[in-house]
C-alpha cells in the first residue's frame, strides 16, 4: 500500500441528476427521490410509489472525477508484508491509501446503483443503502492527507463509524431486491449483488486492516519498526490458519446453535474431520469462519431433520458429517459432505441467488427481523459461546463480529449459501455443490494455499461517468 499524491482542488461543478435509466429527464432535479415499494404479490401494485421526501442535491462532477479512477486491488500477501515491519511512515502511508481508495470503490458502485432501472433505485431500502454509501463517498473524499498520528486517529474514528452506520446495508439490499422481484432480470440481480457485496467485502478488509495497524501500533508493548513476523496476526490477517482448528470451532458452533433451535436433549451429528490435518494458510478469519460456518449450520440442520422423521429416531444416531481437509502445493481443499438428504429440485435453482422465487416472502419476514447483519458466524451466537481454544483473537476486535445485533437462530435468510460463495471469490477461491437428492450434499471449499491471489472484485463501475 503506497501514499498517493494529494489531489488538486476540485474544479467548480454543476448541480444535476445523473442518469438513472432515462436519458431525456429534466434537469436540475434531486438525484434520487426515496419512495416506497410495498411488499406485495403483484408487479402492478409494486409500481405504485408515495413519495417521500426529497433526496440531498449532489454535485455529479465530482463524483465523475472518482468513477474515472480505478480501485487498486491488494492481496493477502501485500498485507502481510505491508504490515510486518510497522513504523510510523508505514501507517500513515496505509492511511493515505485508505483515504484514497474507499471513496474510489464507493464511487465505482454508486455509479452501479444509478444504472439500475429508476423503478429499481427508488425502492426505500434501495435508495436508504445509496444515500449510504454517497454519504460515506462524500465524506471521504474530503478527507485531506494524513501527514501524522493525530490525522491518522481521526481518520480512525471516521472509518469506526461509518463501519457502524453500514452494518444495514445487507439486510436493506437483500429486502430490496426481494420486493423490486419482478422489476429486474434475476440474472441482472444476482450480477449486481454479487458485484456490491465483494466490493463491500473489500472495503471492510482495507478499512479494518488499517484499525487493526493502528491498534497494534498503539499498543503499550509494541516497539515501533519491530518485525511481526511470528505474530499470529498481521492486522486482520491471520497469518497461519489452521483448517482444522477452525473446523472444529465452527462444528462446535454450529451444534451448539441445533441444541439452542431443537433443544438441549436433541441428537446431534458429530462432525469427524480426516485428511491433511496440521494444513495451514493465511486467510482473514472472519471470512472463513463465515463459509465454513455457514455450510456445517446447513449440514447440521439437514441431518436432523432427516434423522428426526426416521421411523428408528430414538433409538439410532444420526449419521456423522465427514470433513476432508486436501492439501496442495497451491490450495486447499475442504470437502463438507453430509447424509442430510440432498437439496430439493425446485430449490437448486436458487441455490446461488439472492432472489428466492416462491419463498420471497418467507425470506423478506424474516429480514425484517434483522435490521443489522455483518455476515459474520458470531452473529449467530452470544458472547459466552464465542472463545477460541485454538486461535488468538485479533488484536482489532472487528466490527463485523461485535458492532451487530444477534440474528435469532431459527431464521432462515436465504443469503447463506450465496453470500459464502461470495466470501470464497473474494480471494480467488471457489465454493461449489453437489447434490445427491434424497440422500446427502458434498459441498467443496477452494482456498489459495499461498494468499497471494489479488482480490477478485469489479475495479470499474458498469458505465463510466455520464
Amino acid at each position: 500500500m503506497f501514499s498517493l499524491p494529494v489531489r488538486a482542488a476540485a474544479r467548480p461543478c454543476r448541480l444535476t441528476r445523473p442518469n438513472l435509466g432515462a436519458s431525456n429527464l429534466p434537469r436540475p432535479r434531486p438525484l434520487v427521490t426515496p419512495t416506497t415499494v410495498p411488499s406485495t404479490t403483484t408487479t402492478s401494485a409494486q409500481r405504485r410509489y408515495a413519495s417521500d421526501h426529497s433526496a440531498p442535491w449532489r454535485p455529479v462532477s465530482v463524483l465523475d472525477e472518482w468513477v474515472a479512477k480505478e480501485a487498486r486491488p491488494i492481496s493477502l500477501r501485500q498485507l502481510m508484508v505491508f504490515g510486518r515491519s510497522l513504523t510510523e511512515q508505514r501507517l500513515i502511508s496505509s492511511a493515505n491509501y485508505v483515504r484514497t481508495e474507499l471513496p474510489t470503490r464507493l464511487a465505482h458502485r454508486i455509479r452501479d446503483m444509478q444504472q439500475l432501472p429508476y423503478v429499481v433505485v427508488t425502492n426505500s431500502h434501495i435508495n436508504d443503502v445509496y444515500n449510504l454509501y454517497y454519504d460515506a463517498f462524500d465524506t471521504f473524499r474530503k478527507v485531506k492527507e494524513i501527514k501524522n498520528l493525530e490525522d491518522n486517529d481521526r481518520l480512525c474514528d471516521i472509518i469506526k463509524t461509518t463501519l457502524k452506520k453500514h452494518l444495514t446495508v445487507i439486510p436493506k439490499l437483500a429486502m430490496g431486491i426481494h420486493e423490486c422481484e419482478g422489476l429486474i432480470d434475476r440474472a441482472e440481480v444476482d450480477k449486481f449483488m454479487n458485484v456490491i457485496l465483494k466490493s463491500r467485502i473489500s472495503r471492510r478488509a482495507i478499512a479494518e486492516q488499517h484499525l487493526s495497524l493502528t491498534e497494534t501500533y498503539n499498543s503499550p508493548s509494541f516497539s515501533p519498526g519491530a518485525t511481526l513476523s511470528d505474530a499470529d496476526f498481521i492486522g486482520e490477517v491471520f497469518v497461519k490458519c489452521v483448517a482444522k482448528d477452525v473446523i472444529e470451532h465452527c462444528g462446535s458452533s454450529a451444534q451448539s446453535l441445533a441444541r439452542t433451535i431443537h433443544g438441549p436433549d436433541c441428537a446431534v451429528p458429530e462432525i469427524k474431520i480426516e485428511g491433511h490435518l496440521t494444513a495451514s494458510f493465511p486467510y482473514i478469519l472472519s471470512h472463513l469462519e463465515y463459509i465454513i460456518g455457514e455450510l456445517l449450520r446447513n449440514s447440521v440442520q439437514a441431518v436432523i431433520e432427516r434423522h428426526q422423521k426416521s421411523p428408528d429416531a430414538e433409538s439410532t444416531k444420526p449419521p456423522p458429517i465427514e470433513v476432508t481437509i486436501c492439501e496442495a502445493p497451491q490450495h486447499i481443499i475442504i470437502r463438507i459432505s453430509d447424509r442430510g438428504g440432498g437439496i430439493p429440485r425446485d430449490e437448486l435453482p436458487y441455490l446461488w441467488s439472492f432472489s428466492k422465487g416462491s419463498q420471497r416472502h418467507k425470506r423478506l419476514r424474516d429480514l425484517s427481523k434483522v435490521p443489522k447483519m455483518a455476515a459474520t458466524m458470531q452473529e449467530l451466537h452470544t458472547e459466552a459461546e464465542l472463545g477460541r481454544a485454538d486461535m488468538k483473537t485479533p488484536p482489532h476486535q472487528s466490527s463485523l463480529s461485535s458492532l451487530s445485533s444477534s440474528r435469532p437462530p431459527h431464521l432462515r435468510l436465504g443469503m447463506g449459501l450465496p453470500l459464502s460463495r461470495v466470501y470464497a471469490e473474494y480471494w480467488a477461491g471457489t465454493l461449489e455443490l453437489h447434490s445427491l437428492e434424497g440422500y446427502g450434499v458434498d459441498a467443496f471449499l477452494q482456498i489459495s494455499r499461498l494468499g497471494n491471489k489479488n482480490e477478485q472484485l469489479v475495479t470499474r463501475a458498469a458505465m463510466d461517468a455520464v
